[in-house]
C-alpha cells in the first residue's frame, strides 16, 4: 500500500475490515471520464477528449474488474483506439508488476516494474492501494480513471465515433432494469466472494456465504425465464458484470474463498447462460484461466503453500488461454 507516495510495507488482500471482520473494499482514487468533446463527464474534470491512440488501459487477467473493462473494449470495437499492458498473474510483495511470465507484458509507457509506481507518477503523494485497471492518458502523462464501473459505460458512450455504434451496453430502455441489476449483483455476488474469501469471523464469512448463494439461486431463476441475457435478447453491461465473476467462480471462489455449497456448472441455465457468453464474439478472448488460478493462489494469505491446484476440470474452458500479445489484448 502507498503512504503518501510510499510503499510502505508487503501487499496484503485487505485493508480495512467492517465491526464484524467483513471486508471492506476501497474506493478508487481517480474519477474523470472520457467524452467524445472533452467536457467533464459525471465525476472529475474536463480535458480528456476522445482520440485515437491517446488511452493506455492497464489490467490484470486474474482480476474481474479489470476483465470487465477489456471485455468492453473488445465489444465497442476499441482495439485501435486504446492500447493495453497486462500485469503478471501472480501478487508479490509490491502489489501487480510486470514480466515475462506468458500472457503478460512489459509497460510500454514508462518501463515502470510495479503498477504502484504508475499511481505515483499520476500522483506523487498517492495514499491507498495501486489497483488495476487503470486507464492512462498519454498526453496529460496522468491517470484518467481506475474504477472499472466507470471505464465500463466511457468505453460504451464515451469514445462516439472512434468506437462501434452499434453496440449498446447500456441502452436507455432499459437502464433501470440494468443500474437494479448491478446494485443487487454486485454487493451480493461479485464482492459477495471477495466478502467470504477475506473474511476475518465467522459471523462475517457466513454472511457473505449466504449473500452469494442467495444471489445465485435467484440469478438461476431468473434466467429461466429471460434468457438468454439477464434483459432477454440485449446483451449489456449487467452481463459483463456478471460474467466475470461466473468465469472465475469453480475456479477459483469455489475452493480458496470457501464458497462451495455448489458450483456454477451445478446451475443449469446458469452454466448455460456462462457457456452462451462465451460464444459472444471478442469475450472468451479476455479469458486466462491459467492467469485466474495462479493469480489467486499466489494470495499468501489464503494459499501460504502457493501451491496452485491443477483442478477442477472446467468442461469448455480449460484450453482458454487468452492470445495476449505485447501491447494488445
Amino acid at each position: 500500500m502507498l503512504v503518501n507516495g510510499k510503499w510502505t510495507a508487503e501487499w496484503q488482500p485487505v485493508q480495512a475490515t467492517d465491526e464484524q471482520g467483513g471486508f471492506v473494499r476501497q474506493v478508487s482514487g481517480f474519477r474523470n471520464w472520457i467524452t467524445p468533446d472533452g467536457t467533464a463527464g459525471p465525476t472529475g474534470e474536463g480535458g480528456f477528449k476522445a482520440e485515437r491512440g491517446r488511452y493506455h488501459l492497464y489490467v490484470a487477467l486474474i482480476c474481474p474488474w479489470a476483465s470487465r473493462t477489456l471485455i468492453a473494449r473488445r465489444l465497442k470495437g476499441l482495439e485501435d483506439s486504446i492500447s493495453v499492458s497486462v500485469v503478471e498473474p501472480t501478487l508479490g510483495d509490491f502489489g501487480w508488476g510486470f514480466g515475462n511470465y506468458p500472457g503478460s507484458t512489459s509497460d510500454p509507457l514508462h518501463d515502470a516494474r510495479y503498477i504502484h509506481e504508475l499511481y505515483t507518477r499520476a500522483e506523487p503523494s498517492y495514499t491507498g492501494r495501486a489497483t488495476v485497471p487503470v486507464l492512462w492518458d498519454k498526453e496529460r502523462d496522468t491517470i484518467v480513471n481506475n474504477e472499472s464501473a466507470d471505464i465500463l459505460r466511457m468505453f460504451n458512450t464515451g469514445f462516439g465515433g472512434l468506437a462501434d455504434e452499434a453496440v449498446d451496453l447500456y441502452p436507455l430502455a432499459l437502464r433501470d432494469s440494468i443500474d437494479a441489476l448491478n446494485e443487487a449483483i454486485y454487493p451480493a455476488l461479485n464482492n459477495g466472494v471477495y466478502r467470504a474469501g477475506f473474511a476475518t469471523t465467522q459471523v462475517a464469512y457466513e454472511e457473505a456465504f449466504r449473500d452469494v448463494f442467495g444471489m445465485l439461486d435467484a440469478l438461476e431463476n431468473r434466467l429461466e425465464r429471460t434468457g438468454p441475457f439477464l434483459t432477454g435478447s440485449h446483451l449489456t453491461e449487467a452481463d459483463i458484470r456478471l460474467f466475470v465473476t461466473l468465469v472465475r467462480f469453480d475456479a477459483a471462489y469455489f475452493s480458496l474463498f470457501k464458497c462451495n455449497l455448489r458450483r456454477i456448472s451445478d446451475y443449469p441455465h446458469l452454466n448455460e447462460y456462462l457457456t452462451h457468453m462465451l460464444t459472444v464474439p471478442g469475450v472468451r478472448e479476455t479469458v486466462n484461466i491459467d492467469h485466474i488460478k495462479r493469480g489467486y493462489y499466489s494470495i499468501k494469505a489464503l494459499n501460504p503453500t502457493l501451491i496452485v491446484p491443477v483442478g477442477p476440470h472446467l468442461p469448455g474452458l480449460d484450453d482458454v488461454i487468452a492470445p495476449t500479445t505485447r501491447g494488445n489484448v
